[in-house]
């Protein structure tokens, strides 16, 4: 069954132009694909360079929304990053990148490609009804690898028990393991332009291609 996935009414107040792509789809998770990795380090870290080089990682397009529209929930972008901008400067620092699974190795290729937040989700570990929203006062979850995320004034995704991640960190309840079997995929775009509609053709081909998706289904949220 699809997941229902509502924006709350505050945050498109404080931003109009917030939107989320969808996919949800079943997996079998693996540990790598080579052949992601090697289009990822010959093909995608000289785009990223370039990009680099060319704009500054701040004013990197869909970087630069979303650091304004932090800016704007009341969160300081250069604190907590949006989780494209930390990847990119992972890049740009020859620091190179974790090697997780392939939901999220595939999951990273897209955030980075696009220049917005991406986060997968164990489908089976979350709610049927979902609201992307801004953090509430001292609200926090345990993040995957820390001990507890400051979410307050970000842009996070909840259900009924509480936020399940964000653009920045993402939580260890709906973490992808080998044991996820169905998967919900989003892409946290707040720019104003044509770059979701883009972002979702090719991170379709990336997730059926690298991850194994099967039997797809894809949307986008306004």
């Amino acid at each position: 069954m699809r997941k229902q996935l509502s924006i709350d009414e505050e945050m498109k107040r404080i931003w109009p132009a917030v939107r989320v792509g969808c996919f949800q789809y079943k997996v079998k998770v693996e540990d790598k694909n080579e052949d992601m990795w090697k289009y990822l380090k010959r093909d995608i870290f000289k785009k990223v360079k370039d990009a680099i080089f060319e704009y500054g990682v701040n004013d990197i397009p869909n970087i630069k929304e979303s650091r304004q529209a932090y800016k704007a929930f009341g969160k300081d972008p250069s604190r907590y990053r949006v989780s494209s901008e930390a990847l990119i400067r992972r890049i740009g620092q020859g620091k190179g990148l974790y090697e997780v699974n392939t939901v999220v190795d595939t999951n990273n290729l897209i955030s980075i490609e696009s220049g917005f937040s991406a986060g997968s989700y164990d489908g089976g570990r979350i709610g049927e009804e979902l609201v992307f929203r801004v953090g509430k006062e001292d609200e926090t979850y345990q993040g995957i690898g820390k001990d507890e995320v400051n979410i307050a004034c970000l842009p996070v995704l909840s259900d009924s028990e509480g936020a399940v991640g964000s653009s920045t960190s993402d939580s260890r309840r709906a973490m992808i393991t080998g044991e996820t079997k169905e998967v919900l995929t989003l892409i946290y775009s707040f720019s104003d332009n044509g770059d979701l509609e883009k972002t979702m053709e090719y991170g379709k081909i990336y997730l059926e291609k690298y991850a194994g998706a099967q039997e797809l289904e894809s949307w986008i949220v306004k």
